[in-house]
């Protein structure tokens, strides 16, 4: 029976997967489309029916090409980074809470908190092991940038745990059946949506991929299969950060359409503010992370910690 169990549990988890990839396969094709059509122009038109079968085409053609590697290179490191950096971003995935099937652990927000520490590393080996001035530049402002969004993101974080008194994301949709979060802390929510762009590495904080003065970053010395790793594993994340948005002040109904239907909107969002807003300047970020961002989220935990102790003591 038991043997059984986790037969099941790796099918499921296999179908998350294969699920999340396509998902991922068809929101660069929707941010291709959109930001088309924000610049008047027409996106991916061509390959299938209104340009359907474009991302597998561009898989393919990635996947087979020649895979180059610089003379310099710590080889091992340099080949096994983005392979690690796509794990990482799918691993994620385990705690995505699942009500019947899969992984629906009780320390599912601890969980998301040190797999989306561990990516850094990834970057930082990526950038070091290229042997390139321009990477190692990207792979610091990345891991810079990071880790200065970590920590007002974990202290939100933190403060929607003290709400919901449980450190399972299963536990924000019973709390939000009547009354979504945002509605009683929007301040939070637009800091931890503005946190989470600068997490993934979205404009306007694309710093680490800036191509007017990097070439294209921590990943200037990848092709053919390493680069298309390091992308997926940045859509994943921008997929799987969109899913935690809603879990956490939208309502959060996994049993419902309604919640793909929300999760479909906040990855819209990223890509509209990639159309929209041009690249911030770099002191500006950090002066943003830990002036503005950290002292928000550290008020509003205090004041959520207090609003608990108060409750607790009136019940008493």
């Amino acid at each position: 029976m038991f043997l059984m169990d986790i037969i099941l549990t790796f099918c499921s988890f296999l179908v998350l997967l294969i699920c999340v990839l396509v998902g991922v396969a068809f929101l660069t094709l929707l941010e291709r489309k959109v930001l088309g059509y924000i610049q008047i122009r027409k996106g991916p038109n061509k390959v299938g029916m209104m340009g359907l079968v474009q991302p597998f085409s561009d898989a393919i053609k990635l996947f087979s090409k020649e895979n180059m590697n610089p003379m310099m290179s710590n080889f091992s490191f340099y080949y096994f980074s983005p392979v690690l950096n796509l794990f990482l971003s799918l691993i994620l995935w385990c705690c995505m809470p699942f009500i019947s099937v899969l992984l629906n652990f009780n320390l599912g927000a601890l969980f998301f908190l040190c797999c989306s520490s561990l990516s850094v590393y990834t970057v930082m080996i990526a950038g070091w092991s290229s042997n390139s001035n321009y990477s190692m530049l990207g792979a610091l402002r990345a891991i810079a940038q990071t880790i200065s969004y970590e920590v007002s993101l974990s202290l939100i974080m933190l403060s929607f745990l003290m709400l919901v008194s449980s450190l399972n994301l299963l536990s924000f949709m019973s709390y939000q059946k009547y009354l979504w979060m945002i509605f009683l802390c929007l301040p939070l929510s637009m800091v931890w949506f503005v946190s989470s762009l600068a997490e993934t590495n979205r404009t306007p904080f694309d710093f680490a991929e800036g191509e007017s003065e990097l070439v294209s970053g921590f990943n200037v010395e990848y092709s053919a299969g390493g680069f298309a790793l390091i992308f997926l594993a940045e859509y994943a994340s921008i997929l799987f950060m969109s899913m935690i948005c809603v879990l956490l002040f939208l309502g959060g109904d996994i049993n419902s359409w309604l919640f793909f239907m929300k999760l479909g909107f906040m990855s819209f969002l990223w890509i509209w503010v990639r159309g929209t807003l041009p690249r911030f300047r770099y002191d500006k970020l950090m002066y943003l992370a830990w002036k503005s961002f950290l002292s928000i989220s550290l008020n509003f935990l205090f004041f959520f910690i207090g609003l608990k102790i108060f409750i607790l003591a009136n019940m008493l």
